[in-house]
Formats: C-alpha cells, structure tokens, sequence
C-alpha cells in the first residue's frame, strides 16, 4: 500500500540526525518527532524555486524541522510559506515558532483557524483542558504568529511555489471546520492533512480521526469524496506518509468512518454512558486493526494511540451525535 521510499539520513530514534525521506519531484517527508516518537507526524518540504513547508509539527518539533530544513538547504531567509492543513496543535503547534526561525515566510491557513494563529489563548486553554499536563510533553505551547504574516484561503485557493508550480487548497472539514486538502500542480500530490483518517505505515492500517468539537459524519463523508475526485497520484498523510494506492484508500476512509459512527450510535442507543462506549467501541474494531495484533511492536499501538485513541475517536463521535439527538429526545 505505501510507496517503496528510501530515507536518506537515520532513522533511528536516538539519532539528532534530520530523519527525511526524498519522495521524488522535490518533495521531501520531514519526521517532526512529536513527542520523541519516530514516524508519527510528518511535515513536507516542497523545494521548489519558492520553498514551502506544509505542517509544522508540534511547537517543541520546531527545532527539528528547523534542522531538517537546513540540511536540504533552506536557510532562515529561503522559506516562501508555511501552510498548515488546519489548526489542530499536532499540525500546526509549532507554526509561531517556524515563522519566527524563518522570517520571510508567509504563513497560509483557512480562514476559520487564522485568528487562533494570530493569537491562540482560547486553543491552548481547550487543549490544556482535553490533555491536562500531558500537553506540555505532547504538544508543548503554541506562539502566535504576526497578523500580518497570515494569509487566508476560502473554499478554493492556490499557493506559488514558484515557475508556474502551485498549491492548490480545497477546503475539507469534517474532522475540523478550518481543514483543507492541498494539491500540488507537479507532483499531483494531495496533501490530505486528517481528513482522511492516520495511516499506520508500520502495519498499513488507516484509522479515523474524529475529534470533537468539529466531527460530522456526512461532512467528512463528502471531504473524502471530494478528495477522490481530485484524482490524485498519491496521499501525503501528516499521520503518516505517503499512499499511492489512493481509490482504495480513500474507500477503506469512509468505511472506517462509518463503522466507528455505527458502532458508537448502538452503544448509545444501548443505553451506555460515554466511558463504557468508548470501551464497546475499541473491542468491537480492535480486530480491524494489525496495529493491536500480538506481533505489533507495542510502541507502535502506544504512538497511535496519541493520535486516533478510541477515545478522542467515540468522544467526537458522541459530542456529534448529541447534537442530531439530544439526551431529552432519546
């Protein structure tokens, strides 16, 4: 299912070396490390004659990126853009932190998450109280970015990258209102952000990422229909790589939507509360997953985990349910 792409610096965890994989027409796969952990959340660098870096990472992955970048030649004066695929802090926590490493870069995001840029008091105190002092570790602080650094896209959009190559931005939510997807013009690339759900590149499962507060079934439904038509050449997941097997992977994304949706619907309607729910959830599609297989290295289940948890999926799945069926109505 994942391309066949060969690193070219380590790889290994306990390395300081920049862990980058070249995917081919300029692109390259930045490892950000969030929170130490290897191959969990990536960032792409798009060398082109106007760089552009698409997802920053965690604020305490700055630091890495930044030496990612500076390995494949992109100094603090060359970074064009940075373009995050929504606000989430695993995707763009560090973006105040790149914008201040790389002062000319103009920083590009849908318009729904460009005030929590310019000023994310109110994310990080929702995040403070989803995650508690786990954040710190996970996620660290995100820094606001200056206002007028921030460029806005709507429903469509286009970012230069230079001699007539360009981003092209189609906005997606589903799993957050002020999600796009990215295509680039050369490669045909779709950078899919979580619209389509967290691969697991180690044992080719694709989960979902339904979160709340944003979470709606048929929006994000129609997110991955939209993606199909695009037609891509490949998905570039921030969770994690690429996958070049796009039509089948973008059918295995709404069928994996819908059965967590279907799933958490009957444990409602069973009357279950939220704890017990999650709980159903996780053991009704444990065995859809090699990722909870005896064989699977277990740092692997926990780093995914962090990200597309049965938890966080059930959680935003019930906060959507409550509102097409509120308690009172039940």
């Amino acid at each position: 299912m994942r391309d066949d792409i060969a690193t070219t610096t380590g790889n290994s965890q306990e390395s300081d070396a920049p862990d980058i994989t070249d995917l081919g027409n300029d692109v390259y796969q930045i490892d950000t490390r969030m929170a130490g952990y290897q191959g969990i959340t990536a960032g792409y660098l798009i060398r082109s004659s106007r760089p552009c870096l698409v997802e920053t990472g965690t604020s305490t992955s700055a630091p890495v990126v930044r030496a990612a970048l500076g390995s494949l030649g992109i100094g603090p004066d060359d970074l064009a853009t940075v373009v995050v695929t929504h606000i989430h802090l695993d995707h763009a926590g560090g973006v105040g932190d790149i914008a201040s490493m790389f002062g000319g870069a103009q920083v590009v995001v849908h318009e729904k998450g460009a005030r929590h840029l310019a000023d994310p008091t109110r994310l990080m105190a929702s995040a403070r109280m989803v995650y508690g002092d786990a954040l710190d570790v996970l996620f660290g602080s995100m820094i606001a970015v200056d206002s007028d650094r921030l460029r806005t896209l709507d429903d469509v959009g286009v970012v230069d990258l230079g001699d007539g190559r360009r981003l092209e931005s189609y906005y997606s939510p589903g799993h957050a209102r002020h999600h796009v997807g990215l295509v680039d013009s050369a490669s045909g690339d779709l950078y899919v952000g979580d619209a389509a759900g967290v691969y697991v590149p180690e044992t080719g499962d694709l989960r979902p990422a339904t979160p709340a507060p944003d979470f709606d079934l048929e929006v994000a439904l129609a997110s991955i229909a939209k993606f199909a038509s695009l037609a891509p050449s490949r998905l570039l997941f921030s969770h994690y790589g690429p996958v070049s097997d796009v039509a089948a992977t973008l059918e295995r994304s709404a069928e994996e939507i819908s059965v967590w949706v279907d799933s958490t619907r009957a444990a409602r309607n069973a009357g279950m509360d939220l704890d017990h729910a999650v709980e159903a959830v996780r053991q009704r599609t444990m065995s859809r997953y090699r990722l909870h297989s005896p064989d699977t290295d277990p740092l692997v289940t926990e780093k995914f985990e962090h990200i597309s948890g049965a938890a966080a999926n059930v959680g935003g799945i019930w906060h959507w349910l409550d509102k097409l069926e509120p308690q009172s109505a039940r």
